[in-house]
C-alpha cells in the first residue's frame, strides 16, 4: 500500500471527527505534492515501552489519539487475558485533552474482551488511581495522563496487580504488551474490536479511602499557613480533602491555577522545574506571607516545595532538599527496620541517612516502576520531584501523600520556633552537606543526544572544570541487576559525582550533579559542597558545548 492508502485506512477506523479531519488535511497536502508531514505520521509508530504511552495529540500512529489508544487497550486487555482467569481493571484519567474520551474507550474495550473493568467517577490524581489497583486488588490499572508534558500531550500509564502489587510496568511486561498491541493493530481494524458497555463506574469510596489513609500520615503540631497551587492539574479537589482531614488549616490558593485546564494557560510547560512555572506561586505566597508554598504537578503526582528567605524572596527547595529531609523523618518512624531508596540520579544524602539510622539502602534506575520495587521498602524519591512516603498504600510516587508529610514537618519545625533553612543546617550538622545541580538540555532533533552521548564515551573527560575524574561507569551493558542503559557516572577526585543520560519521557539531555562536604559548621558546609556543585555545572557545560545558566 502507498502512504495516502495506509492514511486512509487509519482515517477509515478513526472515530474522532477532528482527528479525521487533520488526517484529511495530511492526505490533501500529500497528493498536492506536500508528503512530508503526512510521512512523518505514519514513518514510526508512538511506541508502548515501560513508561506506557507517552506523545503529542494528534492523527495517525506517531500521535496519541483514539485509534492509537483503542489498539493499545485490546493489546492490552489480551495480555492480560493471556495471564490469568477473571483479569480485572481500574481506569483513571486527567484533565488533559481527550483523557476522558481515552479512559472511556479503554473501559469499552476491556469490558468487551471480557476484563472486569472499573472506571474512576471523574478525573482524578495519578495517586488516587494507583491506590485503586491496590485498594481493589485489581489485576492491572490504567492512567490516562501525561503528567508534567507540554499541552499538547498525552499518555498512558500502566500498572499492573498481583505480584506486581500496583507498579508501574517493568521488563518483560511492556515488551509482551506491546508485542499484542502489535498484533491487533496488524490484523483487525479498530470498528471491529468487540466493546461493551458492561463496566462499573467506581463511587465515591475509593476517593474517601485515599483521603482518609493519606490523611492520617499527618502529624501536625500547630498551625502552619501555607499557599497552595495545582498548575491547572486535577489536583486541588482530592488535595483540599486531605488537607482538611488531616487538621491543617486551609491554604490560600494560586486562584488562576486552582481548577483543571487543558490548555495550561499561565505556564510554558506545566512543570514546577520549569523558569516561571511558579512565579505566580511566589507572588501569593509574599503577598499573604506564609510559612511554605505547595504546587502538585498537573495530575499530583509531584510535589514542589518552596520556602521564603530573609530578603523576603522565595525559592524552590530542590527535589534532593524535599527528598532527603522526608527520607530523615522516615528514617526515624522506621526504628532501624527497613530499606530507603532512590535512584541514581538522586543525592547520595539519601544513603548516608540509611547508614546513620542503621537501615538498608538501594540505588534504583531512574522511575518509581524500579523505587517501589525495592524489598522492604520504607521510602523512596527521585529528585524529579517524586516522593514515596506511605509504600503500604501505593507503589507510585504521590504528590499528594508528600505534601501532608512536608506540612507536618513544617507545622513541627515552626512549633519549635524554627525554620526550613534552620532544619537544612540541622541536616548538614548530622550527615553533611549535600549540593546538587542539574542541566536539561532540550532539542530538537534526538539524534544530537546520541551525538552527545558518543562524544562523552569516546573522548572521556580527565577533569570537570579543575577537578580531577577519578572513574568513570558506563552502564550501556548493565547496572547490577538492571538491564543495559544509555547512562554515564563520572566519579570525580574529591567525592563528587556527574551522571549524564537522555530523558526517558521528554527531548532532553540531562546532567545531574552532586557534591558534598563534611568540614567546618553547617554553613561552611553547605558553602563548601555549593561551591564544588557550581564548578562542576559550568564545567559540564564547557564540555557539552551547553550555554551559560
Amino acid at each position: 500500500m502507498s502512504l495516502v492508502d495506509d492514511a486512509r485506512a487509519w482515517r477509515d477506523q478513526d472515530p474522532d471527527d477532528a482527528t479525521r479531519v487533520e488526517l484529511d488535511a495530511l492526505i490533501a497536502a500529500a497528493e498536492a505534492g506536500d508528503a512530508g508531514p503526512l510521512a512523518e505520521r505514519f514513518a514510526s509508530r508512538l511506541e508502548f515501552g515501560t513508561a506506557g504511552l507517552r506523545g503529542e495529540l494528534g492523527a495517525g500512529p506517531a500521535r496519541m489519539n483514539r485509534v492509537l489508544v483503542g489498539q493499545a487497550a485490546a493489546g492490552f486487555a489480551a495480555y492480560l487475558l493471556g495471564k490469568g482467569e477473571n483479569p480485572s481493571i481500574v481506569i483513571g484519567y486527567d484533565g488533559r485533552t481527550n483523557s476522558e474520551v481515552f479512559a472511556r474507550d479503554t473501559a469499552v474495550i476491556m469490558a468487551g474482551a471480557g476484563v472486569r473493568a472499573t472506571l474512576l467517577p471523574r478525573h482524578l490524581p495519578t495517586p488516587v488511581l494507583a491506590f485503586a489497583v491496590r485498594h481493589l486488588d485489581a489485576s492491572a490499572g490504567v492512567m490516562v495522563t501525561a503528567s508534567h508534558n507540554p499541552a499538547r500531550d498525552n499518555g498512558y500509564k500502566v500498572y499492573l496487580g498481583g505480584f506486581d502489587g500496583g507498579s508501574q510496568i517493568i521488563p518483560p511486561a511492556d515488551g509482551e504488551i506491546a508485542a499484542q498491541i502489535a498484533r491487533i493493530a496488524a490484523k483487525a481494524k479498530l470498528g471491529d474490536v468487540p466493546r461493551s458497555t458492561d463496566f462499573t463506574v467506581a463511587d465515591e469510596s475509593i476517593v474517601d479511602a485515599y483521603v482518609a489513609q493519606t490523611a492520617s500520615l499527618a502529624r501536625r503540631a500547630g498551625p502552619v499557613s501555607f499557599v497552595y497551587s495545582a498548575m491547572h492539574g486535577v489536583g486541588w479537589e482530592t488535595a483540599q480533602k486531605v488537607f482538611a482531614a488531616a487538621g491543617f488549616d486551609a491554604p490560600t490558593l494560586v486562584t488562576e491555577q486552582i481548577e483543571p485546564d487543558a490548555a495550561f494557560p499561565t505556564v510554558a510547560f506545566p512543570n514546577p522545574e520549569e523558569p516561571g512555572a511558579m512565579d505566580l506561586t511566589f507572588a501569593r505566597a509574599a503577598e499573604v506571607g506564609a510559612d511554605l508554598a505547595i504546587v502538585n504537578d498537573p495530575d499530583a503526582d509531584r510535589l514542589a516545595v518552596a520556602v521564603p528567605a530573609p530578603d523576603g524572596s522565595w525559592r524552590r527547595l530542590s527535589g534532593n532538599e524535599v527528598g532527603y529531609l522526608l527520607g530523615w523523618r522516615a528514617a526515624l518512624r522506621s526504628e532501624a527496620v527497613g530499606t530507603l531508596a532512590a535512584s541514581i540520579v538522586s543525592s547520595p544524602a539519601l544513603r548516608q541517612v540509611a547508614l546513620q539510622h542503621h537501615l538498608d539502602y538501594e540505588d534504583t534506575l531512574t522511575g518509581f516502576k524500579w523505587i517501589s520495587r525495592v524489598g522492604g521498602l520504607v521510602y523512596g524519591y527521585e529528585e524529579a520531584l517524586g516522593y514515596l512516603v506511605d509504600p503500604g498504600k501505593v507503589r507510585d510516587k504521590d504528590g499528594i501523600s508528600a505534601a501532608v508529610d512536608f506540612l507536618s514537618l513544617a507545622s513541627e519545625l515552626k512549633a519549635a520556633g524554627k525554620t526550613l533553612d534552620d532544619h537544612l543546617a540541622d541536616f548538614a550538622a548530622e550527615f553533611g552537606a549535600y549540593a546538587s545541580g542539574q542541566i536539561s538540555l532540550r532539542v530538537d532533533d534526538l539524534a544530537d543526544i546520541d551525538r552527545m552521548m558518543a562524544t562523552l564515551r569516546a573522548n572521556p573527560p580527565a577533569a570537570v572544570g579543575s577537578i580531577a575524574v577519578a572513574s568513570i561507569d558506563d552502564f550501556i551493558d548493565g547496572f547490577e541487576q538492571f538491564g543495559p542503559n544509555d547512562i554515564l557516572r563520572i566519579h570525580l577526585a574529591n567525592g563528587a559525582r556527574v551522571v549524564v543520560r537522555p530523558s526517558g519521557t521528554e527531548p532532553k539531555l540531562k546532567v545531574y550533579i552532586d557534591a558534598s562536604s563534611t568540614d567546618g559548621s553547617p554553613v561552611e558546609r553547605q558553602a563548601a559542597a555549593a561551591a564544588v556543585a557550581t564548578e562542576l555545572e559550568t564545567g559540564m557545560r564547557a564540555l557539552l558545548g551547553a550555554p551559560p545558566a
